[in-house]
């Protein structure tokens, strides 16, 4: 399947990230339908023309009819879902998703799916700190990542399949991993920091903090304002990955206590200086 404007393109959960990618596809002129439990995503997806089409419930000619689905869910309703609908999908029907964690989740998946049907996972490296259909923004894909995590069950034309949404969301990179890759990867860039806000939050109740901070600390924290249902669930499913980052970074963190204590200063210069360096990596305006 090739992505052409008259594909019928279905998702499945409208929270911030399916909510984003309807805006994207809706507005390149895809025909889109929503499917969401909660009735108030799907009022405002349609009030705001996000979708074509909303349903509270799975209706299974709503799937059976669609060219492609993406999924928008915590990865253990995911799993529930595919188990529970899977059989409605027509042949030749092309699945992705968002998930942020795969190794636990891509191979359920794929061992329920009947023959015929593909499901390629991927991970869009893009959100804020809001949640929720009402905080859809597609703005948040320019410039940014998306990851492609394909195993041996994949073939070569659904994995461009997957590389292409990438690209026509707007994407800025399209990188390819396995799924075991990305969990170690994400462990350190994205729920090892989710985990340092959370902490640096939550270890003073100090209630006059906005009153004083600058810039630097609101840089640090601004991911401290976290979806604990969804990151719990995350954390937990990438326990050994996530500890392991953990690990690493308290002892990084006491060698650098131990740096101030014995007032180091050549140590301390040299860790900013390898900082510094490392940091400019970043430092690339978006094309």
């Amino acid at each position: 399947m090739e992505w052409i404007t008259d594909s019928r393109i279905l998702i499945v959960g409208l929270g911030l990230m399916g909510g984003s990618y309807a805006k994207a596809l809706k507005r390149l002129g895809f025909h889109v339908t929503a499917i969401d439990t909660d009735p108030a995503a799907i009022d405002f997806a349609l009030s705001h023309h996000l979708v074509d089409r909303g349903f509270t419930q799975a209706e299974p000619q709503v799937i059976s009819e669609s060219d492609a689905v993406i999924f928008a869910l915590y990865p253990t309703v995911f799993r529930r879902w595919i188990g529970e609908n899977q059989q409605y999908f027509h042949p030749g029907t092309m699945l992705t998703d968002v998930t942020g964690v795969k190794s636990c989740v891509v191979y359920d998946i794929q061992s329920m799916l009947r023959p015929g049907v593909e499901f390629i996972p991927a991970h869009p490296m893009a959100g804020r700190e809001r949640s929720g259909v009402q905080a859809s923004d597609d703005k948040i894909f320019r410039g940014a990542n998306y990851i492609v995590t394909p195993t041996d069950k994949n073939t070569p034309e659904g994995i461009e399949w997957c590389k292409g949404l990438g690209r026509i969301l707007g994407f800025e990179h399209i990188a390819v991993m396995s799924p075991e890759e990305h969990d170690q990867m994400i462990g350190f860039v994205s729920q090892l920091t989710h985990c340092i806000a959370v902490s640096l939050m939550t270890c003073t109740d100090n209630a006059h903090l906005a009153e004083y901070t600058g810039d630097s600390f609101r840089d640090l924290t601004r991911i401290a304002r976290i979806n604990d249902l969804m990151w719990s669930e995350l954390f937990l499913m990438n326990k050994q990955e996530l500890l392991r980052q953990m690990d690493i970074f308290l002892r990084e963190f006491r060698t650098l206590r131990d740096l101030l204590e014995t007032e180091d200063r050549d140590a301390l210069r040299e860790k900013m200086r390898l900082s510094t360096r490392r940091r400019e990596q970043f430092d690339v305006e978006p094309r």
